[in-house]
């Protein structure tokens, strides 16, 4: 069973960065695709980005466009999210999440078969 631990949370202000991590306990592991999720307090979990570890491709939730970019390290087999110009409605526990096959919609949760326990992320006025 593989596990995903992310770290870079923190209590940030309006305007800063943070890039957030994500390490696969198994370093030979190997998904076919991995995204990250958020949840703001008192709402459901969203989609925030998912990246193809095939190809690559991107896709990003509406709001993440222009602010968040998903990465990867490849040699350390870990994922990243910087997130720029944080505004308090980031505020939100982020989850990364690992695709062990392949499937048709990387934008829906039901699509991930690994999770990480979140990191807080907090962004003040």
């Amino acid at each position: 069973q593989v596990q995903l631990v992310e770290s870079g949370g923190g209590l940030v202000r309006t305007g800063e960065s943070l890039k957030l991590s994500c390490a696969a306990s198994d370093h030979t592991f190997s998904p076919v695709g991995m995204g990250w999720f958020r949840q703001a307090p008192g709402k459901g979990r969203e989609f925030v980005v998912a990246m193809s570890w095939v190809n690559n491709n991107r896709a990003y939730a509406d709001f993440a466009k222009g602010r968040f970019t998903i990465s990867r390290d490849n040699a350390k087999n870990i994922l990243y999210l910087q997130i720029g110009s944080l505004i308090p409605e980031d505020t939100a526990i982020y989850y990364c999440a690992a695709a062990g096959g392949v499937r048709t919609d990387y934008k829906a949760e039901q699509s991930y078969d690994f999770w990480g326990q979140g990191t807080q992320v907090t962004v003040s006025l």
